[in-house]
């Protein structure tokens, strides 16, 4: 009789280890392998770019599980080594050291890497923030106090700037929306979230797009803009490019499983000879928006690692649709905005209790008359009831709310 491969989990992320986990509690005894590209055991993302990147938190405090806990687990971890290629075939991950680990179920949890401009690679003063690294090496640079450009107006752009202002860094913020997370949480908080910006002196550039870097003596100096076909120069001391992350799915060309913007996965997961996916690097049929999706959220990367595993011991005959109400947070300031369900796409924002301008407020976002999101600041028990109209795509009806 063959011996059990067990089950991989490639991605030491937290999609990556609550599959493992809960493989465990669900009573799986099988062999289990955990492989990672970083030398580091899993740890908790969100803070990279809030309380380690502001040095409130050393980096063990990030960690998701202590050392001993993986003894406990019985897992066997492979760190500090990437997957490089995949033979469905054969059941077998290559990895960059040359062996073979096989699999008789494998888990991708890849999560994502963050993008980069053209010409960036190796400049010095130019920096990411996706990994811990990252968030150090950021951390050491905001210590001189230098004039940042941040690149990018979404989540990761947003809290760093608000980091790098709490540092006393002369920090300037470039976005091609109309303000930051315009996209993601409608017009009224982002015009909440510009003037917070632009109160604690950040120098906020909307409608803008950066076109590239300059450099001397291989080092950045600063970045040309294009604004409405006026071009202009910002120097700086240091770039923070924010502009997006692309799912790692490089190790499985060649493989066999769907590929596009992530792993494509049926509803449940699933993407074919034995494969599930989870975390940022999942792209799975979404049954209520009827499209697409992939979610770069630390909530999705919990859910979906334990979706994952219980569908893994059910088989892909009997596995379970995935359904989520999609949750994400952001610190700036001292405040905090909080996101239920699908805000980004088009829409109308309807504010339901308080003023976003006074920083205290609850709104839905709707779109063909149903709500897809929910978001607020300072109003917390009132934003988790309105979870629920997202939860059920409730038609919208302002009045139900106020009588």
């Amino acid at each position: 009789m063959t011996p059990s491969a067990g089950v991989v989990v490639v991605g030491a992320s937290a999609a990556g280890l609550t599959a493992a986990e809960a493989l465990r509690q669900s009573g799986y005894d099988g062999p289990l392998t955990l492989v990672g590209d970083e030398p580091r055991p899993p740890y908790d993302r969100p803070p990279v770019s809030k309380q380690l990147l502001a040095g409130d938190w050393p980096a063990e405090r990030l960690l998701l599980r202590p050392e001993e806990a993986y003894t406990e687990l019985d897992v066997r971890l492979r760190l500090g080594v990437a997957a490089s290629a995949l033979d469905v075939t054969a059941h077998r991950v290559r990895l960059a050291d040359g062996t073979d680990v096989p699999y008789d179920s494998l888990v991708v949890a890849t999560g994502a890497r963050a993008r980069t401009l053209p010409g960036a690679g190796g400049v010095a003063g130019v920096h990411v923030l996706r990994t811990l690294d990252d968030a150090l090496a950021l951390r050491t640079a905001l210590a001189g106090r230098p004039r940042l450009v941040v690149v990018g107006g979404g989540f990761v752009g947003a809290e760093a700037a608000s980091v790098a202002r709490s540092l006393d860094c002369d920090v300037t913020l470039i976005t091609t929306g109309e303000a930051p997370l315009a996209d993601v949480v409608g017009p009224d908080a982002a015009d909440m979230l510009a003037s917070l910006h632009r109160e604690h002196g950040v120098r906020l550039l909307t409608d803008t797009r950066v076109t590239g870097l300059l450099t001397g003596q291989g080092r950045v100096t600063g970045v040309t803009t294009d604004r409405q076909g006026v071009r202009s120069e910002i120097r700086a001391d240091a770039v923070l490019l924010g502009v997006g992350a692309r799912p790692n799915t490089e190790w499985l060309a060649g493989s066999g499983l769907p590929l596009g913007d992530g792993v494509e996965c049926d509803g449940t997961l699933y993407a074919g000879h034995d494969v599930w996916a989870a975390g940022d690097v999942a792209s799975w049929q979404d049954p209520d928006s009827g499209t697409r999706l992939r979610i770069e959220h630390r909530t999705n990367a919990t859910e979906q690692g334990r979706h994952v595993a219980a569908n893994i011991l059910a088989g892909p005959g009997a596995a379970s649709g995935f359904r989520t109400v999609p949750y994400v947070w952001s610190d700036q300031y001292g405040l905090r905005l909080q996101v239920h369900g699908l805000a980004r796409g088009p829409g109308e924002t309807h504010v339901v209790d308080g003023d976003p301008r006074q920083r205290k407020f609850t709104a839905v976002r709707v779109r063909d008359g149903r709500v897809v999101a929910a978001l607020g600041m300072g109003m917390f028990r009132q934003l988790r009831a309105l979870r629920e109209l997202v939860a059920e795509h409730a038609v919208w009806q302002p009045r139900s709310l106020t009588s």
